[in-house]
């Protein structure tokens, strides 16, 4: 008897591959995120054409102050979707400070006085938490810090706390050496 290949379906005579089909289906998804990339970029455009539009008549510092940081959001999320094209994973941090940027906006847009004191208190609190949340991605070492196993990585790397005095100055000392003595 064979053992069948766990990277293989029982399905129609193992044809299905379980490789190919996770292949395929990423590559589908870095197709989606892209039409997504050129979607924003499009919007991006459309909020500057009217930011321009909006400078040349009277102004409503309001909505052109709503416009301004709405298209900071939208860069922010294009950011977050280029990581996910290169990483394959969602950056935290990113997502963290696009949300606070968008509950700026809404702050802005709505304005302060016209915000009832329960909902500034539960503002508050959500951009409390966010800021700890940011601060916390910060401080921790990104997966591929921890899977390279690196001297630099904070976590993984076992050794004294100072960094080796060789690496400073290494590459100088290699040039010393393969220079002739004048």
């Amino acid at each position: 008897m064979q053992k069948r290949l766990k990277s293989r379906f029982l399905f129609r005579d193992r044809w299905l591959d379980r490789h190919s089909i996770v292949r395929n289906m990423e590559a589908f998804q870095d197709l989606i995120v892209i039409v997504l990339c050129l979607g924003l970029f499009a919007v991006m455009l459309l909020q500057l054409w009217g930011i321009a539009i909006a400078l040349t008549q009277p102004l409503d510092y309001k909505q052109v102050t709503a416009k301004i940081l709405f298209v900071l959001i939208l860069v922010e999320l294009f950011r977050l979707l280029m990581v996910y094209l290169q990483e394959h994973s969602i950056s935290v941090g990113v997502a963290v400070e696009v949300t606070i940027v968008s509950v700026l906006r809404e702050i802005v847009v709505h304005g302060v006085l016209e915000i009832s004191s329960v909902q500034t208190g539960a503002i508050c609190g959500l951009l409390f938490i966010l800021g700890g949340l940011l601060i916390v991605c910060a401080k921790t070492p990104h997966m591929d810090c921890i899977s390279a196993n690196t001297k630099l990585c904070p976590i993984v790397y076992k050794g004294g706390r100072e960094r080796p005095k060789d690496l400073q100055f290494q590459y100088s000392r290699q040039c010393d050496k393969n220079q002739p003595i004048a």
